[in-house]
């Protein structure tokens, strides 16, 4: 059904996963800074080849899903961002709306890069017609939450999620981050 996009940012490219990302994606699901406030553990190879097995299969059935992002300037892996149908398990439900999410690096924070990548990933969204999105986001990721706020996300909900609190925010479509 949806093929990949490549988006590129003034910094970033983010593309489709492919095969021979494996073992970059293993060293970024294996730091335990990454998977801090994503289920507090690190990733085995298996649940990683599951995970782009599952990023492709997004793409295949939704027409969104995860893109890799690399840096312009030297390709090295900065983290993932995308957006997902989980059919997560959760109350209240997500109301069928893409759910954003992302992943970085600990050495790519504090520049900026999470932002910019969200922008050029929301902007194609938008342009596909995906007018409401949703995330999750734990409670003690201030990071996660103040980058949602800067991107038009709002709180409308907290609940539990696998047994770890978790609070539901949503961004209905205000037209694209950048100026004509």
């Amino acid at each position: 059904m949806g093929v990949a996009p490549v988006i590129t940012t003034d910094r970033l490219i983010l593309r489709p996963h492919t095969a021979d990302d494996f073992g970059a994606c293993c060293a970024l699901w294996a730091d335990p800074t990454v998977v801090r406030f994503i289920g507090g553990r690190p990733s085995t190879p298996e649940e990683v080849w599951a995970r782009l097995l599952r990023y492709a299969g997004l793409w295949s059935l939704c027409g969104y899903g995860y893109l890799l992002a690399t840096d312009r300037a030297t390709g090295a892996l900065v983290g993932e961002f995308g957006l997902a149908d989980f059919q997560r398990a959760i109350e209240p439900a997500l109301g069928g709306a893409p759910e954003a999410g992302w992943v970085l690096l600990p050495a790519w924070h504090g520049r900026g890069l999470a932002r910019e990548a969200l922008i050029g990933l929301l902007d194609w969204a938008e342009g596909q017609g995906l007018t409401r999105t949703v995330c999750l986001i734990d409670p003690a990721n201030a990071p996660s939450l103040r980058l949602a706020a800067a991107l038009g996300y709002r709180e409308y909900a907290r609940s539990t999620y696998k047994d770890a609190p978790t609070i539901l925010l949503e961004r209905q479509h205000e037209g694209s981050f950048r100026t004509p």
